[in-house]
This record gives C-alpha cells, structure tokens and sequence, in this order.
C-alpha cells in the first residue's frame, strides 16, 4: 500500500544532479495473473533510456547510473511475481535509490528520467483512494471491514441473540405472532447496535463512505436505524449471504461500489469549478490560465485530466510554470526545461497547501486538460501583455 509519506520521501530525495528514473508498468488484462513480469513490454519501455545512457553530451556518472537504472529494473520485472495493478520502481543506481512499490490499479506504461522520482501517478492513486467502512450484516451477526486501495482489513465484529421461530412451533397462532414479533424486535436491536458502532466509525473522520452488504429485504430495516451523518455516507449496497459469502466476494462488490462512487465525486468536482468559472468566479480552465495561477501560489484546487502529461519550463527562482520560453517573464533569469510541467505544477499546488485531483471520469475536462479552484484573483498574466 503506497502512502502520503512514501510519495513525500521519494519527492524528496536528493539525487546529487544525476538523473532519476522512474518506470510504471501495468498488469495487462490478457495476461494471467500468476504470470511473470511481462518482459518485451519492459524491453520496448527501456529502448529510448538505453540510447540515453550512451549519449555523450552526459557525463560519466550519468551514463553509468543510466546503465545500472535499466540492469536494475530488468531483473526486477523478471523477479516480480505479476499481480493485477501496476508496479512502479525508481532508480538512480550511483545515489543509492532503487523501490518497487506495487499499486492498487493499472496505470499508463511510463518511463520517466527527471532530477527526482516522478510520483504524479501515486499522487493520484492516493488522492483517488477514498477510505470506506463495509459492512457485512444479517439479523443477529454483523462484520466490519476498512477499505483502502482496493484492500480490505478486519475492523469489527458483532453477534447479538436471535430467536429461532422453530423453537416455540405448534403453539398456536397467538403465540407464533408474539415470536415474529419478539424476532423483529431482537433483529431491530441487533440493526440498532450496529448502527451506533458505525457511527462510531464516522465520527472518527477516517472514512469517506459506507458499503452495506446483506440480504435485500433487511437492507431497508437496517437504513432506518442510521443516523443521518452515517446514511449520507452509504456508497452503495450489495446483495449476499454473510453465512456463506467469501472475502472475495466482498472485496470484488467494494471494488465496483467505490470505483462508481470516486467517478461521481470527480464528476462532481469538475461541475463545481467548472462552473463557477463560466460564472465568473474565482477559477480557471485551460493549461496556461492554470499555469499562471500555479505560479502566484492561486490555487486551492487543481484538477487533472488523467494522468495528462506535457513538456514546459520552469524558474527556479520565482516558480513560474510556462509551456515555453527561456528566460522567465516575472522575474528575467533563465528558465529550465521540464519534461512535465503539469507534474510540477502538481507539486507546487501541494507544497502551497492546495489540493490536487486527476479526474478519469469522462467530463469536460477532456478537453480542458486542467482547471483550478482559486484562493484569490488572479493578477494579469506577464506573457499575455499586449
């Protein structure tokens, strides 16, 4: 499970001016899980970085470090036992770095070399991971699990009497109704005490969502006793039989509950700022718009489109992002050339005490590639004079 402090290590790390290389690598669907690293794609992704690492305009310890980076994640990829998902691995072999990180879903096929570890893509993957409650529930039993990046973890469980009808047969119509109805009040109890220990579990503020699994016609009685906080956090629901239902099967039914409820909430987001942008309000669409606004610290907000990528500049003394230029409009000295401004844009939206989504949701985004919530105006942007 990859986290908040991994992604900042990596971020972080110094690699003494040599280049880092960072390669994500994603299970593909046709091939079984159980098979090994699937080496011709891995080869293919490493046919651009092996003419890197014999270029002569880099120095000695570059070219070696590039050299020692792809032996490194070639014997990782024929190492690795394939799971569904992805893998990411960076390397700098002449600064001592070299992780492998497996991650909860497919990404794009990616190799990167940069000054740091390209982490964009776990970024989104945490910022995407919504933490759920689910729980699993019939009239006397109930289970709990924490859901997070596609795992599920034991929480809690619960067992509460039931009266078993067979117990009190051939004692009349009379007292059959007194045992139904004695039944439905033990199960309401049982409804009840789950309840309150979920609204334990919200209250916390570590889960976003509730996933509810049962029989159909006990979802509707067990709902009744959620208090509102709790029923507005329910994701979803799934129909099984908690006797005989596998982890799984749960897991797979959380899977698709929570990987509809992250759509929406994109979906959601994008309509927000969107549309407080048509309005006139404080946010902006499109790559430069947001750019500028990352590069005077504007943004509370940024989306992504994907995981888009696209090459730039930046200064190192002020923080401009630009698409181009070689000397920054803001403060005049010159500028370096980034093979992924948007990503540094990302960076410097966080290191603001902003925050970033990547949307995979089909919205108007697509065609936007970016857009931003802001803190304040915007002052006029330098390359947009005259």
């Amino acid at each position: 499970m990859i986290t908040a402090r991994t992604v900042d290590r990596l971020t972080h790390f110094e690699a003494n001016g040599l280049p880092v290389v960072s390669a994500y690598l994603a299970h593909p669907k046709e091939e079984p899980a159980r098979e090994r690293g699937p080496h011709s794609r891995v080869s293919a992704l490493l046919h651009d970085l092996r003419q890197r690492a014999d270029d002569e305009t880099l120095s000695r310890d570059a070219r070696l470090s590039l050299r020692g980076d792809i032996d490194r994640i070639e014997d990782a990829a024929s190492a690795t036992r394939w799971r569904r998902g992805a893998v990411a691995l960076f390397s700098c072999s002449r600064s001592g770095l070299f992780e492998l990180l497996e991650l909860p879903r497919p990404v794009r096929d990616r190799i990167v070399v940069d000054r740091t570890p390209w982490t964009r893509p776990m970024l989104a993957l945490l910022e995407e991971s919504h933490r759920a409650c689910v729980v699993v529930l019939d009239k006397a039993t109930a289970r709990l699990w924490e859901y997070y990046q596609r795992e599920l973890v034991e929480l809690d469980s619960v067992r509460d009497p039931i009266l078993r009808k067979h117990n009190y047969a051939g004692w009349g119509g009379y007292d059959e109704k007194h045992v139904s109805d004695k039944a439905a009040e033990l199960a309401k109890k049982h409804y009840r005490r789950v309840a309150d220990l979920l609204e334990d579990v919200v209250r916390s503020g570590a889960y976003d969502a509730v996933v509810v699994g049962g029989h159909p016609e006990e979802f509707s009685h067990f709902v009744d006793q959620l208090p509102d906080q709790v029923r507005s956090r329910v994701a979803g629901d799934f129909a099984v039989d908690l006797r005989t239902v596998t982890i799984g099967e749960i897991k797979q039914a959380a899977d698709k509950i929570m990987e509809r409820y992250e759509r929406d909430a994109e979906r959601r987001l994008v309509e927000d700022v969107l549309g407080t942008a048509a309005a006139g309000g404080m946010a902006t669409v499109g790559v430069e718009p947001s750019l500028w606004a990352g590069s005077v610290a504007a943004i509370e907000r940024l989306l992504v489109e994907d995981d888009a990528t696209m090459a730039g500049v930046v200064c190192e003394q002020c923080g401009w992002l630009g698409l181009s230029g070689d000397v920054c409009p803001v403060s005049g000295d010159g500028t370096r050339q980034s093979p992924d401004v948007v990503g540094e844009l990302a960076e410097s939206v966080i290191d603001n005490s902003g925050s970033v989504n990547h949307v995979l949701a089909d919205t108007p985004l697509r065609g936007q590639t970016l857009a931003a919530a802001l803190r304040f105006p915007l002052p006029p942007d330098p390359t947009q004079r005259g």
